[in-house]
């Protein structure tokens, strides 16, 4: 069978393809009558408009473009998932660009919105340099997740990795923990210099000492939590304590010290970072700075779709506080048990 067009449309109704046309581009300017008759009409022949004409007409696309360091990362995962659905209920698709942590794949995803294939982009805890980051938000909309924007200008939403990792820290101290060993993500990204920044803080404050043997770069990922874990407990002063930088990071280590017949939390106490959903149900149920993930995810879309309609966001720069969830893994309820 034909496809109905849209001129079939306007000569069902006998009003002209502009009017036809206006009623999906501008409805406001179409009478309530002429508007009726349109709608009478699509129904009537089971009009469907072609979205891919319209929106080139347009110059839109109705798409956005979220770029992840890894999608293996089931926090990436969530935050992924809940952009989806604030996009969708306002009427975008969402593409994904998984960069696997390289700066060159970042800058080729970006490439998309340069040449107009998205509307915008979402940037999750970014690879690349603040300066080729600036290239590209300064003229397109741009919205940083995790990472303070390199311009004012250029909207973020970040957590607050500096006192979180101070809160964890402290928790640990509170608990009677002297000798701590810290896991860090790549000291090249921001967010991990900010959470080792607010661990040495936390203990410099309460009067601790900072063994540098104790104060690892890792990855964010379960192996290496796992690796570091294993060396420092094997050696002949090993930590009695655990704060990481991650949740992956964290059950690593949890693994590590099973395999050495270490317990958690009796023998060495374990926090992360995260809230990811193996936090809960690992054994033993791990402690964790939880991370406002649907917050981030809704503040961060709004404020693009925002951008992208040419309406200022209410905010521009926000920063959210995540929460200390105590679980099993850091021995509070060992202390607390009356």
């Amino acid at each position: 069978m034909r496809q109905v067009t849209m001129g079939d449309v306007a000569k069902k109704c006998k009003l002209s393809v502009a009017t036809v046309s206006r009623v999906y581009t501008d409805p406001e300017k179409v009478s309530p009558k002429n508007r009726e008759k349109v709608y009478k009409a699509i129904q009537e022949l089971n009009y469907q408009p072609n979205a891919l004409a319209r929106n080139l007409r347009k110059l839109q696309t109705n798409s956005i473009l979220v770029i992840i360091p890894n999608i293996m990362n089931t926090f990436f995962s969530y935050i992924l998932c809940a952009i989806q659905k604030v996009a969708f209920n306002s009427g975008y698709k969402v593409l994904l660009g998984d960069t696997d942590s390289s700066p060159e794949m970042e800058a080729k995803y970006l490439y998309y919105l340069q040449q107009k294939l998205v509307d915008g982009v979402i940037l999750l805890y970014p690879r690349s340099n603040p300066e080729e980051i600036q290239k590209i938000a300064g003229e397109y909309p741009v919205v940083i997740v995790g990472q303070q924007a390199p311009e004012s200008s250029i909207p973020f939403v970040i957590n607050s990795n500096f006192l979180s990792s101070q809160t964890a820290t402290e928790h640990m101290i509170k608990l009677g923990h002297r000798r701590i060993a810290h896991f860090s993500g790549r000291l090249s990204q921001p967010v991990s210099r900010e959470r080792q920044k607010g661990f040495v803080f936390a203990m410099e404050a309460n009067g601790l000492d900072v063994d540098k043997s104790l104060v690892c770069e890792g990855d964010f990922y379960f192996d290496s939590g796992h690796a570091l874990a294993l060396k420092l407990l094997s050696s002949a002063q090993p930590p009695s304590a655990l704060v990481a930088a991650s949740d992956e990071m964290a059950i690593g280590a949890i693994k590590a010290a099973r395999k050495l017949g270490v317990r958690v939390p009796e023998d060495f106490a374990i926090i992360g970072f995260d809230d990811i959903k193996m936090a809960s149900i690992c054994e033993p149920a791990l402690t964790t700075m939880a991370q406002p993930k649907e917050e981030l995810a809704r503040l961060s879309t709004e404020m693009l779709l925002s951008y992208i309609k040419g309406e200022p966001p209410h905010q521009n720069c926000v920063v959210l506080n995540d929460q200390l969830i105590i679980r099993e893994s850091c021995g509070w309820a060992l202390l607390n048990n009356d």
